[in-house]
């Protein structure tokens, strides 16, 4: 890649490419890879047991962890999900439980309906691509982006989503922050930030 216009170009023809993939994915395929996935996270995170845990609901075909969230809550974890309560700005995180009642937020996507901002330790973010240095491919709204670089202290990310989105770089940018983690059901790696390596596992 040479310029900037070059990289972004790459990035929505790959945006088009996953999202088609993904939907091409057979209901039992889906299934067993979420429970894979859903496993491993419960399994090698402790990060998660009885945190401040920010989850996601479900959209386009994503990796559809709701039922982690209600075992995570069970289990002692505080649960919220992301809210844009403007436009190109960092996302709010709004208390969430089993019975919370929802409502419909940008994009049709539901959040709750009553604004209970907390304040996650760790974060389980959806995935669309990823690569092997942990940067994320969205939808290209560069809100976690935006979200991660405003809260202090950055809590741990861990992103979840299906191997057919693996890609060998995204040609991070500047605002790009790599996650701490990711997970999908061909397994999981760790990436140690604080000396610059990385930590493969499973």
């Amino acid at each position: 890649m040479r310029t900037r216009a070059d990289i972004m170009a790459w990035r929505r023809a790959e945006r088009v490419r996953l999202q088609e993939a993904r939907r091409a994915l057979g209901r039992a395929e889906r299934e067993a890879s979420t429970a894979r996935i859903a496993e491993l996270l419960q399994r090698n995170f402790p990060e998660l047991a009885g945190a401040a845990v920010g989850f996601y609901w479900p959209f386009k075909g994503e990796l559809d962890l709701r039922g982690l969230a209600r075992t995570l809550h069970e289990a002692g974890s505080r649960l919220s999900l992301p809210v844009v309560v403007q436009k190109a700005a960092p996302l709010e995180f709004w208390h969430w439980e089993p019975r919370t009642r929802l409502a419909r937020g940008d994009w049709g996507i539901p959040v709750p309906a009553e604004r209970i901002v907390e304040h996650p330790t760790a974060l389980i973010v959806p995935l669309l691509g990823f690569d092997e240095a942990g940067y994320r491919l969205g939808y290209g709204g560069g809100y976690y982006d935006r979200t991660l670089a405003a809260m202090e202290p950055r809590p741990f990310t861990v992103g979840a989503g299906f191997e057919l989105g693996r890609l060998k770089t995204i040609f991070p940018l500047e605002h790009d922050i790599p996650l701490d983690a990711i997970a999908t059901e061909a397994g999981f790696v760790r990436h140690d930030r604080i000396d610059g390596r990385r930590r493969p596992a499973d």
